[in-house]
């Protein structure tokens, strides 16, 4: 299974991340932020928190996204 092991969250709401497969990939969250929890992530500050936890990519007030759903849903860079 694909782990997250770096993300970087930009000012577009778009994560580059960084998969334990040495992939480099960019993922969308625009199509999230008017869903549940990740309404707070609207706000471009506490997006912008980003980190990696537990594999996966997650913000202050326990708000994660599946490693699963991160990799399945991202594009690959270079």
């Amino acid at each position: 299974m694909e782990t997250v092991k770096r993300v970087k969250a930009g000012d577009d709401y778009l994560l580059e991340l960084w998969f334990n497969t040495g992939e480099h990939r960019l993922f969308d969250a625009r199509p999230y932020l008017n869903k549940g929890l990740f309404t707070a992530l609207q706000d471009i500050k506490l997006f912008k928190q980003a980190f990696v936890a537990l594999d996966t990519v997650c913000w202050p007030g326990d708000i994660d996204i599946a490693p699963e759903t991160l990799y399945d849903l991202s594009l690959p860079i270079d």
